[in-house]
């Protein structure tokens, strides 16, 4: 049986017929000039991000460098945040874009922040010290771990292009995840958008259950059509594609949050004519 944030995600998928994710990556500096005196900017830009693009999405992943980066205030602010998202749209899945990874006995503090105290859905995670020191996420039924296998940036390859056993690293942590650390049905994979091949690949090697975090569409390049025909399963789902910058700041002006509305809108009609 599939883990509940799991359920959550194909849930919200059936009922709003989007696999859009906003990346709610609200930099501080970027925030339009009317919020900056504001007693929490961030979370009121968010909350107007919100208000205003929840009826097209099924995700909603803060990278968590942008609230950190703000010290004790911006963390309340990501807080703050979760809690909007809980008590208004409980219905939508929570992504923390932390791409953590360590020794277990630190896992199990990560756990308890991240899954918790802040109560975010899901998380991205490091495959490389293995599925032993990730267990205590693994092991959060409730909860999904994702994994990072092919990621969007352009010198990826570096490690991840390398051969093992005859395969690329990705197509090895593909494989791993979804034949042994997926036990508990709760495990994704982040698969770039701006790999379409390697995508298609990846989606043979996991089958169609396995969903995929797509990252890299709009501002690094990937392509909403190639991404939909290379990484949807066979229902023509299974993927959930994260766009960030070209959403949320789709206007430094007054008008941002309507602005943002209109490009969220956009994106799901594309979304929807590959599909």
């Amino acid at each position: 049986m599939a883990s509940q944030a799991l359920q959550k995600y194909r849930q919200r998928v059936e009922k709003v017929q989007s696999m859009l994710c906003v990346g709610l990556d609200s930099d501080r500096q970027k925030i339009p000039s009317h919020l900056q005196n504001e007693q929490f900017p961030q979370f009121a830009f968010n909350v107007a991000i919100i208000d205003a693009t929840h009826q097209y999405v099924c995700a909603y992943k803060p990278n968590l460098a942008f609230y950190e980066a703000g010290g004790e205030q911006g963390l309340h602010e990501l807080k703050l945040t979760l809690e909007y998202l809980q008590a208004n749209y409980p219905d939508i899945l929570t992504i923390a874009d932390a791409k953590r990874a360590d020794i277990g006995s630190t896992n199990d503090h990560y756990v308890t922040s991240i899954f918790d105290w802040f109560g975010f859905d899901a998380v991205t995670l490091h495959p490389y010290l293995g599925r032993e020191a990730l267990l205590p996420f693994l092991d959060r039924e409730d909860k999904v771990s994702i994994i990072l296998c092919r990621t969007s940036n352009p010198g990826s390859g570096e490690f991840q292009d390398l051969r093992v056993d005859g395969q690329p690293l990705w197509a090895k942590v593909a494989e791993q995840v979804s034949s042994s650390w997926n036990r508990n049905n709760n495990c994704m994979l982040v698969v770039g958008a701006t790999y379409p091949q390697e995508m298609k690949e990846i989606r043979t090697i996991v089958g169609d259950e396995m969903v995929f975090l797509v990252p890299g569409i709009g501002a690094q390049g990937g392509d909403i059509k190639e991404a939909v025909v290379n990484g949807a399963n066979s229902a023509g789902k299974g993927l959930i594609l994260n766009v960030g910058r070209s959403v949320i700041f789709a206007s430094g002006e007054k008008d941002f949050a309507e602005r943002s509305k209109e490009e969220a809108s956009q994106l799901v009609q594309a979304i929807r004519s590959q599909s």
